[in-house]
């Protein structure tokens, strides 16, 4: 991969394209990278207990490596 951890990137394609932002994580064995503020996705969740509450939370998801370009180090 031409990208690891902490590298500052550009988003070249998708629906975030133009955005900038850190990998938190990289999936070398998937070549896909998570990157900070793309991809995020509301995900719907079940109530864990009789009392809870289910409740929708905002969850980063991974995108393929070629969508990314080398922005920046950190």
């Amino acid at each position: 991969m031409h990208v690891k951890k902490n590298d500052n990137v550009l988003v070249l394609t998708g629906k975030d394209k133009g955005k900038t932002g850190k990998i938190l994580r990289a999936l070398p064995k998937l070549n896909q990278v998570l990157v900070e503020g793309v991809n995020i996705k509301k995900i719907h969740e079940r109530r864990q207990k009789k009392e809870g509450k289910g409740q929708i939370i905002e969850k980063a998801f991974p995108i393929h490596a070629s969508n990314v370009k080398l922005y920046g180090k950190s």
